[in-house]
């Protein structure tokens, strides 16, 4: 297999919204929330008996409402007999990437795969994971390995942390002490395979101070962004997932620095009494992407 986890593209993911596929009233709203990406949901938000209208009504909506970030549309799981309709849906509607729910192992990935390469799914569309069961966690690094070639699609991770406290016992307490060795272990995974990784959901939108909270320890962590249930916690997870001032100085000097005539060809550099290689490069490359992401998006909002 050839190895090449620089191929992911960079993209915004401090905010990720998850909306109901079939609440008209949510959708419309969409594309005037500074979201940087909006999960379009045809799984747990969507009753059964109304997974069809809802999947009518999203290829709709997205053929005349576009969010201003990534559009990402969530899937059934194959046992639930809905989800090659919802591909059928989600390749008709175009979004950014699929979210596939309940990832337990690399076939679950291969599967999804082959259904889009003999549907003529353009190139463009990328996957991403829910790890959230004992499995998942247990195999994420395996799953995650099928992201690292140009073919393999899988470009995220989202933790969902409420069917995996579920299915373990684990008690819901402040600061998911019994949870973080887990979350550790999905974030390793995914970076071991140049993968982002999304933090879960925290469930009760009216506590914001509990929310912020969260918000730092996963940024502390080491993921890029957080799953949201309401707007309302937008512009706290954009805040606290933002850019470091002087990360952002430090990337664009190691960017200034690779770029100097003397430089060229070099793998590694000096840079004020520190060794910088290529591999700082290109993350300060990616972390300067994302600044001016951030300022488009600013002025939008």
């Amino acid at each position: 297999m050839s190895r090449a986890t620089n191929h992911h593209p960079a993209r915004l993911r401090r905010s990720v919204l998850c909306v109901p596929a079939d609440n008209a009233r949510a959708l419309a709203k969409v594309k005037d929330l500074a979201a940087d990406a909006v999960i379009f949901d045809l799984e747990d938000a969507v009753a059964p008996e109304r997974k069809a209208e809802a999947r009518d009504a999203l290829v709709r909506h997205l053929s005349e409402n576009r969010p201003g970030g990534e559009a990402i549309i969530r899937i059934n799981v194959a046992e639930s007999g809905f989800s090659e309709a919802d591909l059928v849906a989600a390749v008709a509607a175009s979004p950014d990437a699929i979210l596939l729910p309940k990832v337990e192992s690399p076939a679950d990935i291969q599967g999804i795969l082959e259904w889009l390469s003999e549907n003529d799914a353009p190139e463009s569309l990328r996957l991403w994971a829910m790890i959230e069961t004992g499995r998942g966690v247990i195999n994420a690094p395996a799953i995650a390995e099928t992201g690292r070639t140009f073919g393999g699609r899988l470009d995220c991770f989202v933790v969902g942390l409420n069917d995996l406290r579920k299915e373990t016992g684990v008690a819901a307490l402040a600061g998911r002490t019994y949870l973080v060795p887990w979350l550790m272990q999905v974030l390793v995974a995914a970076r071991g395979s140049g993968l982002d990784a999304i933090d879960a959901v925290f469930n009760d939108f009216r506590d914001a101070e509990g929310f912020e909270a969260e918000c730092r320890q996963g940024r502390d962590m080491g993921y890029d962004g957080k799953m949201l249930i309401h707007p309302a916690q937008i512009n706290a997870a954009n805040r606290c997932f933002g850019i470091d001032q002087a990360a952002l100085d430090e990337a664009r000097a190691i960017i200034d620095a690779f770029a100097r005539p003397e430089h060229a060809g070099k793998g590694v550099i000096n840079l004020g009494g520190r060794m910088v290689e290529r591999l700082h490069l290109e993350q300060a490359l990616k972390l300067a992407a994302k600044a001016e992401t951030i300022e488009r998006r600013k002025a939008k909002f």
